[in-house]
């Protein structure tokens, strides 16, 4: 399943290279509509999660306007995975806050178990090898895999982000999500540099999603081309209509 992304900062829609230099922006109205026709939507505030602002009012707009929505960027706490979820996002991601200097803050995850784990996404962002927090500027002694395992029981999803590609339209790293997806039965969605078909199809094969950035905003993957049948109306629902054609075609 092909997710794309809105990342939020200053009040705009911006895509950035490696989570640092500006590479373009847009309005939200803009965006949301070119969107159109993707269950879901993935919506960061970088501000938040850089601790430096936040972009309420466009999240919640994001949450109204007829997508599934994952959302992330400063969630430090049960109270607020709740307010993203009133507002009606169907998932929330946690990132920083459930990592500590150790390892995974597994005390803090616990602490949103009520809400569901299947509504439950954490982010495990890599650059160098190793999970980066902090808007990716603080860099852990874990590897991603090993988060993954530590997190499995607190979370029903993983989002993985290679920063090293990210913003590149040069490819991710398939070799890392192999080495991930061996790591977890759990779902799980990669971001971070894909810029092909190709690519997209590869990460199905080994049963990830791809969050699309920069190849979407700068038309170097076609919108059209991505999206999906219009009566899919969620993961499970895109997914058997990929069954059901290729049952057809065999």
């Amino acid at each position: 399943m092909v997710i794309p992304a809105i990342d939020l900062q200053g009040g705009r829609v911006v895509q950035l290279v490696q989570g640092e230099r500006l590479a373009l922006e847009r309005g939200l109205d803009e965006m949301l509509a070119a969107f159109q026709g993707f269950p879901w939507l993935q919506v960061i505030d970088l501000d938040a999660a850089k601790g430096v602002g936040s972009n309420d009012a466009l999240i919640r707009r994001c949450c109204q306007a007829g997508f599934q929505v994952r959302f992330g960027g400063g969630v430090r706490s049960r109270d607020r995975a709740e307010q993203i979820l009133q507002w009606g996002a169907s998932r929330v991601i946690v990132g920083s806050a459930a990592f500590t200097a150790a390892g995974v803050n597994t005390e803090f995850l616990a602490g949103l178990a009520p809400l569901g784990t299947e509504r439950l996404i954490l982010a495990v962002d890599s650059r160098q090898g190793q999970v980066a927090i902090g808007g990716w500027r603080r860099l852990l002694p874990i590897a991603p895999a090993d988060a993954v395992r530590q997190a499995a029981p607190w979370v029903g999803e993983f989002l993985y982000t290679h920063i090293d590609t990210e913003g590149l339209m040069q490819g991710t790293s398939l070799p890392a999500v192999r080495e991930l997806r061996a790591a977890t039965a759990h779902r799980l969605s990669i971001a971070g540099g894909i810029a092909s078909q190709e690519e997209i199809a590869a990460l199905a094969a080994l049963d990830c999603d791809a969050v699309l950035g920069m190849a979407i905003y700068t038309g170097k993957l076609s919108l059209a081309a991505l999206r999906p049948h219009r009566d899919a109306s969620g993961p499970a629902a895109h997914k058997q209509a990929a069954k059901q054609s290729q049952d057809t075609e065999a």
